[in-house]
This record gives C-alpha cells, sequence and structure tokens, in this order.
C-alpha cells in the first residue's frame, strides 16, 4: 500500500521513532537487507539482546516494523506503508559513516554464513 500523504500523528510518530540512532541504524539495516532476526541486529550492531529488543518494540508501535516468527526465531522487516516515507528520509543520510560500517558489518556476517552453509553441505563425511 503506498501512501499519498500522511496525517500528523503518523508523522509524528515517524520523527520520534527515528529520533534516536540506535532506532535510526536498524531501520536503515531493514531497509537495505529486506529483513534481519534478533540476533543478526544484536551482533551487527554490537547491543544486548535487551537494547535490541526495547528498540525493535518501540519501532513496531510506532508502525514501522512488523514481525514474523520461524520457529524460535523472529525476522523483522519494514512494513510496506512505512518503506517510502522511510526512504526519502534516509536519501539524506545514506552517506554517513556509522550506517555504512553497519552494512559492511552486515555483509561479512551473511558471507561467513554463506560459505558455512557451503561447507556443512558439502562436506563428503555428511550423512
Amino acid at each position: 500500500m503506498r501512501l499519498k500523504n500522511i496525517s500528523l500523528n503518523y508523522g509524528m510518530r515517524v520523527f520520534k521513532a527515528l529520533s534516536e540512532e540506535p532506532r535510526v541504524r536498524i531501520v536503515h539495516l531493514l531497509i537495505h537487507n529486506k529483513e534481519l532476526s534478533i540476533s543478526d541486529l544484536e551482533h551487527i550492531l554490537d547491543f544486548t539482546q535487551t537494547k535490541t529488543s526495547r528498540h525493535l518494540a518501540y519501532l513496531k508501535n510506532a508502525g514501522l516494523v512488523g514481525s514474523r516468527r520461524v520457529d524460535q526465531w523472529i525476522f523483522y522487516y519494514l512494513l510496506e506503508e512505512a518503506t517510502e516515507i522511510i526512504i526519502q528520509i534516509f536519501k539524506f543520510i545514506q552517506k554517513d559513516i556509522n550506517l555504512i560500517k553497519d552494512q559492511e558489518v552486515y555483509e561479512i556476517l551473511h558471507s561467513n554464513r554463506e560459505l558455512a552453509t557451503n561447507k556443512i553441505q558439502n562436506n563428503p563425511y555428511r550423512k
């Protein structure tokens, strides 16, 4: 669903949600990587589980982030109706060194995960 305009109330929720650096960093990672688990976010951002959960709850309550459960993992994603306004806001801060570093850490984490998966799948001793 694409928003043509937003209410003052929704706009205030968006700006309040983005008023703290940890939430901006989380949203930035979700924009670029579509969906991440809380564990991924903890590793990338070097946050505790409590801090990560608190900020994700704030983003969910603001109507920016949704979640889905797969077995014991919960994956977070940017809600479709929030995507356009968030992308517009992030155009102005996309070259921030901290946001770039977060994405680099994600890419290393993702690459290591792919290497480990391939190693397990190609193990000749695996039954």
